[in-house]
């Protein structure tokens, strides 16, 4: 009997998916100069660099659940992929407001961090993406053992934290943040939620 490997787990879908990704940055590459942002082309890409590594670590999220209804789809395998990629957005983020908003001057710099609760929020946020990207590898996983995958939890405050960022850095529509709140929301109770599901199913075909 042959078993059939998933589509996604394929190597065009590999590669489709890790371009896919790339995507976002080539629309800012394109809006930039040709003023497709707005009037504040700093402020209007720090956000959306920001919104995409949102966008990202909740579709980060999403797979675990995601694997547990649809195995067979293959999800998983992207898992640390689209981290990663979360990771890079946030990191150009932070990177664009160093270097190009404050400039690199560090008394500035010191001032916002300590004077702006948002970006202490964003900064410790930040930290930890840090911390679960060094440890992504799998030779990582294999030194920490079980620790890893505790550690690798700090997604859920890091999210947390980095959607308290983007909701007090906003002055005026607090839409997007809310809305992604509440997606953030969602995915917490659908991991216990499908966790429970799977293991129903399981006792169920055994019982049968």
């Amino acid at each position: 009997m042959v078993v059939r490997r998933p589509w996604l787990a394929s190597r065009v879908a590999w590669w489709l998916i890790f371009l896919a990704q790339l995507g976002p940055l080539a629309y800012l590459a394109w809006a930039v100069p040709t003023h497709q942002l707005g009037y504040e082309p700093v402020v209007d890409s720090l956000r959306f660099l920001g919104e995409t590594a949102l966008y990202l670590l909740l579709i980060g999220l999403a797979i675990t659940p995601l694997q547990r209804l649809a195995p067979r789809l293959g999800v998983i395998d992207y898992r640390r992929m689209v981290g990663l990629y979360a990771f890079f957005y946030a990191t150009l983020h932070v990177l664009l407001w160093l270097v190009v908003d404050r400039q690199l001057v560090l008394a500035v710099i010191w001032r916002d961090v300590s004077e702006r609760v948002h970006i202490i929020f964003g900064v410790l946020a930040f930290l930890m993406l840090i911390a679960l990207a060094l440890t992504s590898t799998r030779g990582w996983q294999r030194r920490l053992g079980r620790r890893w995958q505790t550690l690798h939890r700090l997604v859920y405050p890091a999210t947390a934290l980095a959607i308290l960022h983007y909701f007090l850095s906003v002055k005026l529509d607090t839409r997007t943040p809310i809305v992604l709140a509440c997606l953030f929301l969602l995915l917490l109770l659908a991991r216990p939620l499908t966790h429970r599901l799977v293991r129903a199913s399981r006792h169920g075909s055994r019982r049968d």
